[in-house]
């Protein structure tokens, strides 16, 4: 509940658009949030229970909130994210990235020259990007001046300069990178019609050049100049091969930012595609660690105008998996089908990759997150009460009947502990009776255990349906240890997850990480009770053969596969050698046995 202050502050805010602060003690600011209502937003942390320990939390330690009114929830997100960055308030979400990113910049000069910089002066040069990566910059600038001659040198090329002959045209003119406009050898007109190239090419644009490149090819042809129709054909070549690999989508799509999310318990990752003329001319994922369990609606729309700050876009029309508020005048699109759902899907698709190449790495360098991650998100994806530290998975396996066996896994952590992994015979049952074996196996383990006073998983997997799954709950009810201990069944067929007394299974994503450690888990399982089963059956059907032998006991069995290794070489054995391990009179036998046999 709220100090009385800070119940009088609530009674008196607005019932409009704003932004709200929280402060603690000494005037610190704790939070900055957003709202269309802002008494009925701020009232709202106070009123109900919050499962995040952070929020509750949070909303101690608040001593004193102040409110800013705005016209529009526009502006109220305009300003929430501007003073997030500004302060940097410790509850909050924080935007910021000291990366300084490259640029490719068409100088503003007379023949302009076209590089990358990292640095924006404002002297009426154009810049195109940021880009994200190093490695755009440098293909692009390839590409262009493999298509086009312009000069590298910074000389002054002033029309006084030239006439006055002060430049003579250097190596790069002889070695046809330039045309030479320091010595008035290539026109001014001449050279920006190539600048304008550039331009659309940097915009993702790629008609014209190819427009301009053929009619050249063409005109080339015709006067018989084969080899220079020849080079501007290789030029083509290498302008279609890069709109090719560029172009993910219909052309006809412009000046378009995707923004899509996928986010977990402890972080969100934000996928910022811009799409130019059909191609994607620039790709960033941003990570941002969650405070409050912030929707991911909240941290969309921050991110998405955070995104297009940095990165200076001006689209007109961003697509995005749901309707979110963003500046005024940009139209927000919810694909749902054809192109621009499909390059909502790539958008989508590299926030997963971005996300699991992290994961990849916390694994190797901080490990102790990554098991945190997994047991938080399988312990909401179950709907259990604790993390799942300590799971066992029990599996049956009595091939055509015979020789029934069980097997139990444990995982820790979401790893297998195989030294603590058990092989169960089945002893009081008769014949194949699956859920009578699980009955019996599921009652061994823990009675056991809680003879030893082991501590107990805080999760049991059951390899089978919801027979398998009363089986074993029959078991925890006469050990008393029903309710005490999560448990759930997992079908094969569709995957399906079983839980006590609900009818409805549950059915979990496909690829959700939570349900690759169960069917890591159950797999795991059923390759340890195949393996231990089948070692039995040959073990079993070793000593049939060698017991069948009137005079040959279980101790002489023994003694030959210890010293022949097989019953394959027993069976080819000579008297003499088998006389020196088991002596003449059973060597006999075995001889006689083997050669009736045959």
């Amino acid at each position: 509940m709220a100090d009385a202050p800070v119940k009088l502050q609530i009674s008196t805010l607005p019932e409009a658009p704003g932004v709200y602060q929280y402060y603690g003690k000494e005037g610190k600011l704790l939070y900055v949030g957003k709202a269309i209502n802002l008494k009925k937003r701020v009232a709202s942390y106070f009123t109900k229970q919050h499962d995040n320990a952070r929020t509750r939390l949070l909303v101690k330690k608040i001593e004193e909130i102040r409110h800013i009114v705005v016209a529009t929830e526009t502006d109220a997100l305009l300003l929430e994210n501007n003073l997030i960055k500004k302060y940097q308030p410790r509850y909050n979400v924080m935007l910021k990235d000291d990366k300084t990113y490259p640029w490719i910049c068409i100088k503003n000069e007379r023949f302009p020259r076209v590089f990358s910089t990292r640095k924006m002066i404002r002297d009426g040069s154009e810049y195109f990007g940021p880009y994200t990566n190093m490695r755009t910059v440098h293909t692009l600038l390839d590409l262009i001046r493999g298509l086009y001659q312009l000069r590298t040198c910074n000389y002054d090329l002033s029309e006084e300069k030239i006439r006055a002959g002060k430049y003579k045209v250097c190596l790069e003119y002889h070695l046809e990178n330039c045309q030479g406009p320091c010595e008035g050898l290539q026109t001014e007109a001449e050279y920006h019609e190539n600048i304008n190239a550039i331009r659309n090419i940097l915009k993702g644009n790629f008609k014209d050049s190819l427009l301009r490149f053929r009619k050249q090819m063409k005109e080339m042809a015709e006067n018989l100049q084969f080899e220079d129709a020849q080079r501007v054909k290789e030029k083509i070549d290498v302008l279609e091969n890069y709109q090719a690999k560029s172009t993910v989508v219909n052309p006809k799509i412009n000046n378009v930012d995707v923004f899509t999310i996928v986010s977990d318990e402890s972080y969100a990752y934000i996928n910022f595609l811009q799409i130019s003329f059909g191609s994607i001319i620039r790709s960033h994922t941003l990570e941002l660690k969650k405070k409050l369990e912030e929707p991911d609606e909240e941290l969309l729309e921050l991110a998405a105008l955070e995104l297009r700050k940095r990165f200076n876009s001006n689209s007109r029309e961003i697509y995005v998996p749901f309707p979110i508020k963003t500046e005024e005048g940009v139209k927000v699109t919810v694909p749902k089908l054809g192109d621009k759902k499909k390059i909502l899907d790539l958008s989508e698709r590299n926030a997963k990759y971005f996300r699991m190449e992290k994961f990849k790495q916390a694994k190797i360098v901080d490990p102790d997150r990554h098991e945190k991650r997994i047991m938080a998100q399988m312990k909401k994806d179950l709907r259990l009460t604790s993390e799942p530290r300590h799971i066992e998975c029990f599996d049956n396996s009595n091939i055509q009947g015979s020789n029934p066996v069980a097997a139990c896994v444990v995982f820790r952590n979401g790893k297998p502990s195989k030294k603590e992994y058990r092989k169960f015979n089945i002893k009081t049952v008769e014949g194949p009776d699956d859920y009578a074996s699980m009955a019996e196996v599921v009652y061994r383990r823990y009675k056991r255990m809680l003879d030893e006073e082991q501590p107990l998983p805080q999760l049991i997997i059951i390899d089978g349906g919801k027979g398998q799954l009363s089986s074993a709950l029959k078991s925890l009810e006469k050990l008393d240890l029903r309710g005490k201990i999560a448990i759930v069944g997992i079908a094969k067929r569709l995957e399906e997850l079983f839980y006590p007394d609900d009818p409805i299974p549950l059915y979990l994503d496909k690829k959700s990480e939570t349900l690759k450690v169960i069917q890591q888990l159950r797999n795991e399982a059923h390759r340890f009770g195949i393996s231990f089963h089948r070692d039995k059956r040959s073990k079993e059907a070793l000593n049939t053969e060698l017991e069948s032998i009137p005079g040959i006991g279980e101790k002489t069995v023994i003694q030959l596969l210890k010293h022949f290794k097989s019953t394959k070489r027993i069976a080819a054995a000579s008297f003499d050698q088998l006389e020196q391990v088991v002596g003449a009179n059973r060597a006999k036998k075995i001889i006689t046995h083997y050669r009736h046999s045959q």
